[in-house]
């Protein structure tokens, strides 16, 4: 009987052809699944919601669980605990937001930087503005804005809340202030500045104020913040020798926007300390009278209106876009 070779004694021992090595293709379609996974990851922990992340990505809430879910189950652990009221990263997936976050960041802008360069401006600007201003001024310059960049989008967010932009993802946000944050790069749009005004009615009937400490005394219309009503005065060239004065206020309405106030004051309510771009027309047409001119009213609003952006080297094309737009329309201040 012949001998049997050693291969054919141990079949099962035979070696099994190599699997083929994956095509370039499946791998560029799993890297690009890990980096909306992470951008999902790092959305929902920056926003703290599932929620707002979608918001912020344009995706359903579901979308953005299911990317999340993915990316655990392909590193085979858990990144995050969720409950009905809150979401939170534990250590696992602290660490890889850490890591993540900062390339994410970079292909961001190097894609912003190209999309730049390949000419016409395109793509969504998410804009947040306080309501008055907004609506008054933001919003009526936008037409123009988009005739010029047909291909360029815009969300605009009215809200009075001072919302964190990188952490809301906001491109921008406009606001009225005197100390804009150092931690942001911050174009000044124009300057501005606080009018107290009362309706040519109300002082028929109670009489012109002479003195800021006569204001006690009046019916007086304060904006809605915590803690009591007051208005901060001031008068004088020379900061050594300049007067200042605080006066408590009170009176029949208080108000979180300056929009209501202003209405208030024009059917002879009281007495409104208002921004200029919120008093600008009713006191150049008559309807409310500027009181006290020589006393600068100070600590309430902002001394000028600013164009802010999360810090960046590179500040996207659309943004520097629109701040320019914008400086155009209310460069001249109000």
């Amino acid at each position: 009987m012949p001998a049997r070779s050693p291969a054919s004694s141990h079949p099962r021992t035979a070696a099994r052809p190599l699997a083929p090595p994956p095509s370039p293709l499946k791998a560029e379609a799993r890297d690009e699944l890990l980096w909306s996974q992470l951008q999902a990851l790092i959305a929902v922990a920056r926003l703290g919601s599932f929620t707002k992340a979608a918001q912020r990505l344009g995706l359903s809430k579901a979308a953005v669980s299911q990317r999340v879910a993915d990316l655990e189950r392909h590193l085979d652990q858990q990144l995050m605990q969720r409950t009905t009221r809150s979401v939170r990263l534990n250590e696992a997936g602290l660490r890889l937001v850490e890591q993540a976050e900062p390339g994410l960041a970079l292909l961001s802008r190097s894609l912003s930087e190209a999309r730049d360069a390949a000419g016409a401006p395109r793509g969504l600007l998410r804009v947040t503005a306080p309501v008055a201003l907004g609506r008054q001024h933001v919003a009526p310059a936008l037409p123009a804005f988009f005739e010029r960049y047909p291909a360029l989008r815009i969300e605009l967010d009215l809200s009075d809340r001072l919302v964190p932009l990188a952490q809301e993802g906001f491109d921008l946000a406009i606001r009225h202030t005197s100390a804009p944050p150092e931690t942001h790069v911050a174009f000044k749009l124009c300057p501005s500045r606080a009018l107290l005004t009362a309706s040519p009615s109300y002082l028929a009937r109670a009489g012109r104020p002479e003195h800021p400490a006569e204001l006690a005394q009046h019916h007086c219309l304060p904006y809605l913040r915590p803690g009591p009503a007051q208005w901060f005065f001031e008068r004088g060239a020379d900061e050594q020798a300049r007067e200042r004065l605080r006066v408590p206020v009170q009176g029949p309405l208080r108000a979180g926007n300056s929009e209501v106030l202003r209405e208030a004051a024009l059917s002879g309510m009281g007495i409104a300390l208002l921004p200029d771009f919120s008093a600008r027309d009713a006191v150049r047409d008559g309807r409310l009278v500027e009181l006290l001119p020589e006393w600068r009213a100070v600590g309430f609003f902002g001394d000028a209106v600013y164009a802010i952006h999360p810090w960046s080297s590179h500040t996207p094309q659309g943004v520097r876009l629109l701040v320019e737009h914008l400086k155009g329309v209310m460069g001249a201040g109000y």
